[in-house]
């Protein structure tokens, strides 16, 4: 159930900082009112979770939650219905554009929705995998869902291929989770008001985005596994890289070293309008 903002091109743009407290306060509150109706609910992150029920009329369910969510929030979200999880996700893509914002995507209507589309628009087909799939002639959702299974666990792997051709025909996970959503990752990127051309300046904000996410994860209890670096130019030329710790840590140090490497590995010549820094998380065993 995302809830996105609308960004309009225009001539001056003004950059504001990332509130994470009010994005984990709002989030909570949404969470709050789905839990309300009395389901199970699978959270995927601060805009997204799964609601599961079985109902012989969903649609009348998503507009009470519509409602409930704008009502008790202020906040608007789209609504997608699936008889599979990623048949919901999905339906969401047409949710924010139907005019109540709900969509319904099923065994009925999905390939004759889904499957003229190119296959990077399911959920899980990236740029990587849709360039791999069309150098075997795999284009449209209709022709994944065609594949060979042998073929495509020849190219992609015993499990990854025939997931992918589960993926074109609408996929099968239904079972919702209601275990606390942990997040992968945690990121943080600043926009600088002046463009830094330092290049011991810029490594030093890196150096202390990655110290501070550190000490923010690990007061959780989590282990800090990659250290992804994010470098937008003056000319909005984005570059992300991203590098493997020696191990899971919650050393500052380590971390911080991490982030000098993966920075490293950029050419910067151009003045810089944008860092960030990502760090991928891992759960003590036990915890």
């Amino acid at each position: 159930m995302p809830m996105q903002r609308a960004l309009r091109k225009c001539p001056d743009a003004v950059f504001l900082p990332s509130d994470h407290p009010a994005y984990d306060a709002a989030s909570a509150e949404v969470m709050n009112v789905l839990r309300g109706f009395g389901y199970p609910v699978e959270v995927w992150g601060w805009d997204e979770a799964f609601l599961g029920a079985r109902l012989e009329v969903p649609d009348e369910l998503a507009r009470a939650v519509r409602s409930a969510v704008h009502d008790r929030t202020g906040l608007t979200c789209a609504v997608g219905i699936g008889d599979t999880k990623e048949r919901a996700k999905m339906a969401t893509s047409f949710a924010k554009a139907a005019a109540e914002h709900v969509y319904r995507l099923d065994s009925t209507n999905w390939m004759s929705t889904m499957g003229n589309r190119d296959v990077i628009e399911l959920w899980g087909i990236g740029k990587r995998t849709a360039a791999r799939l069309a150098a075997h002639g795999v284009h449209t959702v209709t022709d994944l869902a065609l594949a060979d299974s042998e073929d495509l666990a020849g190219w992609f792997g015993p499990t990854i291929g025939p997931h992918l051709r589960r993926l074109a025909r609408g996929g099968g996970s239904r079972m919702i989770t209601t275990e606390p959503w942990l997040a992968r990752s945690k990121s943080r990127q600043v926009t600088y008001p002046s463009d830094l051309t330092d290049t011991a300046a810029i490594a030093d904000q890196v150096a202390a985005m990655a110290r501070e996410l550190t000490a923010e994860v690990t007061a959780d209890g989590r282990l800090v596994t990659h250290v992804g670096v994010t470098v937008r130019t003056k000319t909005f030329f984005t570059q992300i890289k991203t590098g493997k710790l020696p191990e899971p840590t919650t050393d500052p140090d380590i971390v911080e070293a991490g982030a000098r490497r993966v920075l490293a590995r950029f050419e910067i010549t151009r003045p810089v309008r944008l860092l960030g820094v990502r760090l991928d998380l891992l759960t003590p065993a036990g915890r």
